[in-house]
Parts: C-alpha cells; sequence; structure tokens
C-alpha cells in the first residue's frame, strides 16, 4: 500500500516536469537551427530521477530531434558600403549647391515677399517754444485736424506787453531818425549861409582888386607929375603952389592905394573866415549824417526786437503743422510748461509703406517697380502701390551704434535694407495708421 500511494504523486508531477522538458528540447532545436556549431542534449531532470519506471512508461519519451547547420549568404563590400556612400555624396552635392546658388536663385525670383513690413508716416511730437501756461486745449485725443488749426494756446498777456514795448522802441527810434533829418536840413541852411559869405568875400576882393588897379593908375601919374613938378621948380619954371598941389595929389593917390590894399586884405580875411566857416558847418553835417547810420541800426535792431516779441507771441498759438490726426494730449488747461515739452503728437496724412527686404531679395528690385500690399488689418484684401525709393544704406549702418568688423570675430549676417512702397489709393492711406503689419510683395518683371 505504501508504494502505491507514493507513486501517484510522482506520476502527477512527472507529467508537467516532461512537458517543460520537451518545450526546453524545442527551444534548443530553435537555437541549434541560429547557431550550426551548437548541439541540443537532453539532461534529466531531478523529477525524472525520482519518478519509478512504471509512470515513466505511461508517457511516452520524444525523440531527440537532429541537429541543422544554417548558413546565410555573404554581401559583397561595394554593396554593404557603396549605396550609404552613395547617398552621402548626393547629400553633399544637394547642399554645396543650394549654398552657393541660394543666393542668386532668391535674388531672381520675379516676385519679392517678405513680411517684415510695416505702414509708416511722419509723426511729428509738437513742442513749445516758449514757456508759459497752457490756457486751452483745443482738440481732443486722436481727433482728425486741419493745416493751421489751433491745437494748444498758452496765456499771452506777458508777449503781448513785450510786442508793446517793442514797437514803442521802434517808433521812438523812428522819431530820432526824424531829428536827425530835421537837422541835417538846418544844417545845410548853415552850409548855404557860409557859402554865401565866401561868394561876399570873393565879391569883396574883386572889388578891391579892380579899386587897386584904378587908384594905381592915379598913383604912377601924380607921381610923375611931382617929380616933374620938382624938376620944374628947381629951374624956377614952376610956382610953389603948382608943385605942392602935385605933391597933395600924389600923396592922396598913394593913400587911397593903401586905403584899398587894406580893404582887399581885410576882404581876403572875411573869405578865409566864410570857409572855415563852410567847414566847419559840412563837419557838422557829416557827424549829423554818421548819427543818421547809427540812429538807422538802432532802428533795425528794434524792429528785429518788434519781429522777436511778434513770434514769440505767435508761439502762443500751436497749430497742425498739415492734415492729419493728434495723438494722445500730454499737457491740460492751467499746466505751467517750459521751452521743448512735448504738447501733443501729430501725425501726418500721408501714409506708406516701409518694407525691409534682405540684401540678397534686392538684385533687380527698381524704383518705379509694381508692388503687392496685404495688410494685417484688411485681411483678404489686395492693394497696390509702387516702389519710390530705396535706402542708400542699410538699416545697421543708421543704428545708433553701428556695427564695426574690422576687430575680433566676424560672424556673416545677412544684412537688411529699408524699401519705401508708396499707395496707388490716396484716399486709402489717409485711412491706414502707421505701425500696422504688412506682407509686401514686389514684382521685379
Amino acid at each position: 500500500m505504501t508504494p502505491t500511494d507514493t507513486s501517484e504523486p510522482e506520476k502527477q508531477v512527472a507529467v508537467p516536469q516532461r512537458q517543460k522538458a520537451g518545450a526546453d528540447n524545442g527551444d534548443a532545436a530553435n537555437r541549434t537551427a541560429l547557431t550550426p556549431s551548437h548541439k541540443s542534449s537532453a539532461a534529466p531532470t531531478t523529477a525524472q530521477q525520482t519518478i519509478p519506471a512504471a509512470a515513466t512508461r505511461s508517457v511516452p519519451a520524444r525523440a531527440a530531434e537532429p541537429d541543422h547547420a544554417v548558413t546565410q549568404p555573404t554581401t559583397p563590400l561595394w554593396q554593404k558600403y557603396g549605396t550609404p556612400l552613395l547617398v552621402v555624396l548626393l547629400a553633399a552635392a544637394v547642399a554645396a549647391t543650394i549654398t552657393h546658388k541660394w543666393n542668386a536663385w532668391q535674388g531672381g525670383r520675379i516676385e519679392q515677399v517678405t513680411d517684415d513690413a510695416y505702414v509708416w508716416g511722419d509723426i511729428t511730437p509738437l513742442s513749445t517754444k516758449v514757456d508759459g501756461i497752457v490756457q486751452d486745449v483745443k482738440v481732443s485725443d486722436f481727433q482728425q485736424v486741419h493745416r493751421g488749426e489751433i491745437l494748444v494756446e498758452l496765456e499771452d498777456k506777458d508777449f503781448l506787453a513785450h510786442v508793446a514795448q517793442a514797437n514803442a522802441a521802434v517808433e521812438a527810434a523812428k522819431a530820432a531818425i526824424d531829428e536827425n533829418r530835421r537837422q541835417r536840413e538846418l544844417q545845410d541852411s548853415m552850409i548855404q549861409r557860409a557859402l554865401a559869405g565866401v561868394d561876399q568875400a570873393n565879391d569883396q576882393i574883386t572889388a578891391s582888386q579892380n579899386a587897386i588897379e584904378a587908384v594905381r593908375a592915379d598913383v604912377v601919374r601924380t607921381q610923375k607929375e611931382r617929380r616933374r613938378q620938382e624938376a620944374l621948380f628947381q629951374t624956377r619954371s614952376t610956382t610953389r603952389q603948382t608943385l605942392e598941389q602935385a605933391v597933395a595929389a600924389a600923396q592922396m593917390f598913394a593913400a587911397q592905394l593903401a586905403s584899398r590894399e587894406a580893404d582887399l586884405e581885410q576882404a581876403k580875411a572875411v573869405l578865409h573866415s566864410s570857409e572855415l566857416a563852410v567847414e566847419a558847418e559840412r563837419r557838422k553835417k557829416a557827424v549829423l549824417e554818421s548819427q543818421e547810420a547809427q540812429l538807422i541800426a538802432a532802428l533795425h535792431a528794434k524792429e528785429a526786437s518788434l519781429d522777436l516779441a511778434t513770434i514769440d507771441l505767435g508761439y502762443t498759438k500751436i497749430a497742425a503743422p498739415d492734415d492729419g490726426a493728434v495723438g494722445e494730449r500730454q499737457v491740460r488747461r492751467g499746466q505751467f510748461v517750459s521751452p521743448g515739452t512735448q504738447v501733443i503728437p501729430f501725425v501726418d496724412k500721408t501714409k506708406w509703406v516701409q518694407a525691409n527686404y534682405l540684401e540678397t531679395q534686392l538684385t533687380n528690385v527698381k524704383v518705379g517697380d509694381p508692388a503687392e500690399i496685404r495688410i494685417d488689418a484688411y485681411p483678404g484684401r489686395v492693394f497696390h502701390g509702387r516702389v519710390v525709393e530705396i535706402a542708400p544704406a542699410s538699416g545697421s549702418r543708421f543704428a545708433l551704434l553701428p556695427p564695426d568688423n574690422a576687430t575680433g570675430n566676424f560672424t556673416k549676417v545677412v544684412q537688411r535694407i529699408s524699401v519705401k512702397v508708396g499707395l496707388d489709393d490716396a484716399s486709402l492711406a489717409a485711412k491706414l495708421r502707421p505701425g500696422l503689419s504688412v506682407i509686401a510683395t514686389i514684382r521685379t518683371r
């Protein structure tokens, strides 16, 4: 009874062990097929050794499978390495072609497109030129304005007083010039009077000279008569009375000659005095004329001061420089402002598109080329324009700190050049806002 009881569980255990051994033998056979040198061998397990013979005979053992050697075909070296090498060479050729020909392909395209473009316009920050208190702000934020429309007013009382003061100074300068003119006219009359005295002295000199000539003839005649009477008196051929009469006549005409010569000298003295008077009056007139030049210069200075005061008065009113719109107000009524204070920005109605193209895209772009404008604010719509200007230098050259590639390491970077595109529709340009994003397309042919 005891052997029988123990054989039953052993028999039950032996069956799964054999199944497992069969599975192991199957795996060994598979490994034998992959590795020709491997041979499978089935070793009895511990469970199989403990199973009795009767139990062993109840399950027939699986016959051992024969070993098989599998040999793979050998791949040629040129096929193994040639195909990857060919692929690498083709990729290198394509990369080299793209690298060397990319700029030519990009610049030779008929349509040059960039999304680095924006609506542009003149934005002018309007500022004060003089200091003062804001009297009134005539516009509201973002309002449309016209050329000459008053935007901001400053108090102008002080400036009106300066204008009145400058006007008074101008009037005083004009009065001084009129006074100088009248003095010069008076001096002209004084010069004429002095010249009349010169003429009178000349006349007196002429009359004295004529009288001297006439008296000199009588003196010569009476002197001869006196000498003749004196000679006759010595010979007792004439009387003493006749001699005395001849002597008296000679002395009388000699005295007259001396008197006429004295008159001549006096006339010459008067002439010299009159000439000096004329010279003095003329010098006075020259002084007045020089004063006139100074007064005229002073008048011009006063007029310039008046113009300056008038200009400063005009600066108290800030007007729109052209048709357009204003931005947000920067000042309010009653605020004190100094020169240079920004009061309000002004946006001109003229707009254009500024497209920043790569330098490789501008090979065939020229002024006058047509352009298509797509504005993000108007999706689905295409606007037309033309190239107006091309910047004379790249954007980096206009930067506050332009790059200097003469020192240090160098990395080549494609530069961008601004292209100004004018819009064909002027009414559309007035509606656009500077800063809107744009996709610009220029047709080179």
